[in-house]
């Protein structure tokens, strides 16, 4: 009986759910026949309604994920607080690689996990021995890529941003880079006639951007052509 006594009391469950106008509905369940205005009165209402309750339940839904997204980015992400021995962090990346433990942010007890890129300090991702940085490192992570933006053109190759982005993300782009490229595209748009402050508020015209590209393209023809002909000495 004491035990009984001490322990909290269960929750109560929830009252039921009262339909709206459902004390008409009641009358009208009775008829045979319904005007097609009724019907859709209480289609209506019951849409409306129905769209009430999922709005607050995603609400609910988004302070839940906030809470729970809160305590995951303190455990497994940024920290102001470092470890002041570094080679700590080391001789438990050496036993958690012998062991094959995943990167959990936690190793046994509250010892947080570390980047295994040399000289990076910061916390490993869940379920990855990698920081959000060099998340790329993993070969067998599948949810992200790198940026394909050109930072600079060499003769190996097109040097990338390669900055990690969702391998969702369309386009390919960084949130910086793909502000820059908005940038330039709205550049490019007043130079062909079309003045427009921002390319999310006005979608262009297809024919305009087709225009655009060819006129580009032509444009680095004739550059190479004409070093080609400074190239070539006269007989």
């Amino acid at each position: 009986m004491a035990d009984n006594a001490d322990s909290p009391p269960s929750p109560s469950p929830p009252p039921p759910l009262t339909i709206d106008g459902s004390d008409r509905d009641a009358v009208l369940a009775k008829s045979d026949y319904l005007s097609r205005r009724e019907v859709l009165e209480r289609r209506s209402r019951h849409c409306k309604q129905l769209a009430k309750l999922y709005r607050e339940h995603y609400w609910v839904i988004m302070d839940m994920v906030k809470l729970k997204h809160r305590d995951y980015y303190w455990t497994y992400g940024k920290s102001p607080f470092k470890d002041d021995n570094p080679n700590s962090n080391s001789a438990n990346s050496n036993e958690d690689n012998g062991n094959g433990k995943l990167g959990l942010g936690l190793d046994g007890g509250d010892e947080i996990k570390r980047c295994q890129v040399a000289g990076c300090k910061s916390k490993a991702m869940a379920l990855t021995r990698f920081c959000h940085v060099h998340i790329l490192s993993d070969p067998k992570q599948k949810l992200y890529k790198g940026c394909t933006y050109v930072l600079k053109s060499m003769q190996t190759g097109p040097l990338l941003c390669n900055k990690p982005i969702l391998r969702s993300t369309v386009p390919s782009l960084c949130p910086t880079h793909y502000q820059k490229g908005e940038k330039y595209l709205v550049r490019d748009l007043k130079k062909a006639g079309l003045n427009v402050s921002s390319v999310s508020k006005l979608a262009p015209k297809f024919h305009i951007i087709v225009a655009e590209y060819i006129s580009q393209i032509q444009t680095k023809r004739r550059a190479a052509q004409k070093a080609i002909v400074g190239k070539v000495e006269p007989m």
